[in-house]
């Protein structure tokens, strides 16, 4: 939650791919001060079943910019073994894609204290694009 002196994130996933929510994926969160500031690890959390991850660490007092790195290999890694494994259980033709293009998605975004950010990312195997919730 923010505050006067802090700002607050929050995310969820949606995998275009199968117009569902991306379920597992794990997130990390990184804050600085200033352009020239060293990142430091806040620590992270995973997606739940409905893509969300509620529970991301609190900015410390005087962050001026976030990093947010989405783990997504070994989420479209999991999704596609269980498919594959569904898929030679009915002899079906095999799937073209096997994994992820991007195995890993890094958004780094400028916060202002007293704002809450909410930073959906809308992913499939190819592309993914974010942006300002609210």
């Amino acid at each position: 939650m923010s505050t006067e002196t802090t700002a607050s994130v929050s995310t969820h996933i949606l995998d275009t791919s199968i117009g569902k929510p991306a379920e597992g994926v794990a997130i990390s969160l990184s804050a600085r001060t200033g352009l020239d500031g060293e990142w430091a690890a806040l620590g992270g959390s995973a997606t739940d079943v409905d893509g969300r991850c509620k529970d991301l660490p609190a900015l410390p007092e005087g962050t001026t910019h976030v990093r947010l790195d989405f783990e997504t290999e070994t989420y479209f890694f999991n999704k596609h073994s269980s498919k594959k494994q569904a898929e030679a259980q009915q002899d079906a033709p095999r799937v073209r894609d096997s994994g992820a293009f991007f195995p890993e998605v890094t958004i780094t975004f400028a916060v202002t204290p007293g704002e809450h950010y909410h930073v959906p990312l809308l992913l499939n195997p190819f592309g993914y694009s974010v942006y300002r919730g609210s």
